[in-house]
């Protein structure tokens, strides 16, 4: 039953069964794993006397009086009932429920579980749930809260979840006898059933460490398995020192020792006769590019070709522009790969590639076509390694053989979770700035200060510098109207607030030659103001541009809001970046003090896990990694390092666990990562 599609459930029609599609439930098994996002406590009964203003609370009371009708006026009735429970009345009052009074049986027992208030001593509770005492469902327990959308209720989702498990004992175990009896964990069935109903949160812990177990334990063998993988295989022996230095000393500026340090760190790899797989993490403009230029020297004098894949055409096209002028003295032939070229100019670049002619070939996902055919690479670099899936990169390695892969990102990550999302990689940290960097002045602000906000973009254009306003992304579930909304905030701005300067917008919905048309006319200074989306995040590189607005900065995570300021302080001016806050609580107020105290990417990546937790602050799919659904890296810490020590013991001792136990791991671990491993975990 488990495997069959979710209208195998009652009442689960057509309709509803594309609802619950939405949200990647399809079979009853789906269901089974599809985790609630909190819980409500229902299951403490409160004497009416003992109730506290404004808790939540669930009574067991009778009704004292018949469920009253008022008409208010067209659209609006109220349902008034009095209850006891012997030790106090509550009064209750729904809003346009006119069933109640046919459906409530007053001679019953019910529970009611809502907000209490209590005004001068009389308790009251509006819209509260209620049921029978003697036939309760989702009162007198501890209730699930799901994750939504558009028109499915938790009701819904609730009853259905009662449905599936009923076949909860259908479920496969899924975690080997000896992990379980060591480790003191519950079996698939127990955890699931206390996932979603539990009887008391201290069965509610046991199904999550089980649960949180299970995930983090099979992510990181994994991870050891593919990092066992590639240390075994052999890699293009690379020479590389005396090239490296002879490009660093080539350089009319000195390199910072974190710089220095990461390209030692890359030369030793890839002449050790191993594939190298590095990561190189630092902030915007820390220098990450150069590094990864000296590696691709080293490369290329060693008579291999280099390849480096950017996420978009401008940052492609930015890399190519900076990588030539870097290698252009020594004589190496660089080119550029696109998707937006002729068909005449892509036949010519893959003869270029083919023939070996082509050095180094930077691109954008136009490199991984079947029609690229290389010569001899030996070196794949990826620039904003987050942006790509896991089968992105590879299908750009495989392009050769036993190919050294080095990717860069400009979000620095906490180590912590870097040794989850990359357990296959070395990782580099370039953590220095290069001198003379000015840190970026950034402060919040809120709508009162927009005047004065206005009047300093236009001095900071009138003395020749250019302008960034980010809007809100619109998401792709936005209606076309949402979407005109961010166009027609650029339009007014132009035609009132800055109808002397020359105000443009960008948005990630534009065709791509029309967006990138845009940001080249930004980039070549023919833009004063750009109103965009986050699709600026990761962009061009324009000095010239020294000051960012952020709008409804409260709706960006932390990592977010300072990506999107990595994009001013290029240039030799002071750089602000300045934020319109328009509330969202504590969390927002704790994202702005922290985003105007430092520019330390490291320190606001770590604050932004633990603000936010791993899911948000970096999200797995994007990666290529399977979700975590019930683990917190940052909260669950001490598990984490439980898992690994597990994790450890059964890697190095794969050959001598039990047939079927082995069987059952390998098998977890590629339905983990099913979408994007071809499986092979040997």
């Amino acid at each position: 039953m488990i495997n069959n599609g979710i209208n195998s459930i009652k009442s689960i029609g057509p309709a509803r069964e594309k609802l619950f599609n939405k949200l990647g439930i399809y079979t009853v098994e789906d269901m089974l794993k599809y985790y609630p996002r909190s819980y409500e406590d229902r299951s403490n009964i409160v004497n009416i006397c003992d109730i506290i203003d404004g808790e939540n609370i669930l009574i067991k009371a009778c009704a004292v009086t018949v469920v009253r009708n008022n008409r208010i006026r067209r659209g609006l009735s109220l349902q008034k009932l009095r209850v006891t429970d012997s030790t106090g009345i509550v009064e209750i009052t729904w809003f346009n429920q006119d069933w109640i009074a046919k459906n409530l049986d007053i001679s019953a027992e019910y529970y009611f579980y809502g907000k209490a208030t209590v005004r001068n001593h009389r308790v009251e509770m509006s819209n509260p749930i209620y049921e029978k005492a003697d036939t309760a469902e989702f009162t007198n327990k501890i209730v699930p809260v799901y994750p939504l959308t558009a028109k499915l209720t938790q009701k819904i989702m609730q009853t259905t979840q009662i449905e599936c498990l009923k076949y909860v004992g259908e479920l496969p175990e899924t975690l080997p006898g000896f992990l379980r009896e060591k480790y003191t964990l519950c079996g698939i069935d127990y955890a699931v059933s206390n996932i979603h109903f539990p009887e008391t949160f201290e069965k509610y812990g046991y199904a999550k460490k089980r649960l949180a177990f299970e995930e983090l334990f099979y992510l990181q063998t994994a991870m050891r398995l593919l990092r066992n993988k590639r240390t075994t295989t052999n890699g293009i022996v690379i020479d590389g020192n005396n090239f490296a230095c002879e490009f660093v000393e080539s350089l009319p500026f000195k390199l910072t020792d974190d710089q220095l340090k990461v390209i030692d760190e890359i030369v030793l790899d890839m002449s050790s006769g191993k594939k190298m797989n590095r990561l190189v993490q630092g902030d915007v403009g820390c220098g990450k590019t150069v590094v990864a230029v000296a590696s691709a020297y080293a490369v290329i004098k060693n008579g291999y070709q280099a390849v480096m894949m950017a996420p978009t055409e401008i940052l492609a096209n930015q890399h190519f522009e900076s990588v030539s002028k870097m290698l252009n003295g020594f004589g190496i032939k660089t080119i550029l790969l696109t998707g937006s070229m002729t068909a005449r100019e892509k036949r010519e670049a893959y003869e270029k590639i083919k023939t070996g002619e082509a050095q180094f070939v930077i691109g954008t996902h136009a490199l991984i076509q079947k029609e690229v055919e290389f010569r001899n690479i030996a070196l794949v670099i990826t620039d904003e390694q987050h942006r790509f899936g896991v089968k992105q990169r590879s299908a750009l390695s495989v392009k050769g053989e036993n190919t050294h892969t080095l990717v860069m990102t400009a979000t620095p990550i906490p180590r912590t979770l870097a040794l989850i999302l990359y357990g296959d990689l070395d990782i580099s940290s370039v953590k220095q700035m290069p001198p003379g960097r000015k840190p970026v002045s950034t402060y919040s602000v809120d709508e009162g200060m927009r005047e004065r906000i206005n009047k300093f973009i236009s001095k900071q254009v009138s003395e020749g510098r250019q302008v960034y306003i980010v809007c809100p992304a619109v998401e792709l579930s936005e209606t076309m109207e949402e979407l005109k909304a961010v166009t027609q905030f650029a339009e007014d701005l132009k035609a009132k607030t800055f109808k002397n300067h020359r105000v443009a917008f960008v948005h990630g919905k534009m065709p791509a030659k029309e967006k990138d048309a845009v940001m080249n006319d930004f980039y070549n200074g023919e833009i004063d103001i750009l109103v965009s989306t986050t699709v600026i995040e990761v962009g061009v590189n324009v000095p010239n541009a020294n000051t960012m607005i952020i709008e409804n900065a409260e709706r960006f995570g932390l990592s977010q809001l300072h990506q999107l300021r990595g994009r001013v302080g290029r240039g030799k001016w002071q750089s602000y970046c300045i934020m319109f806050c328009q509330g969202g609580g504590e969390v927002a107020k704790e994202r702005m003090d922290i985003m105007t105290k430092t520019n330390d990417g490291f320190e606001i990546s770590q604050k932004d896990l633990e603000i936010r937790g791993p899911g948000e602050f970096f999200g797995t799919r994007q990666h290529g990694l399977p979700e975590l659904k019930m683990a917190n890296i940052y909260e669950d810490s001490d598990l984490l390092k439980v898992t690994g020590e597990a994790s450890e013991y059964v890697v190095s001792n794969f050959s001598k666990l039990n047939k079927s136990d082995a069987k059952m791991i390998k098998e977890q671990i590629v339905k983990m990562f099913q979408d994007v491993s071809n499986g092979d975990f040997s």
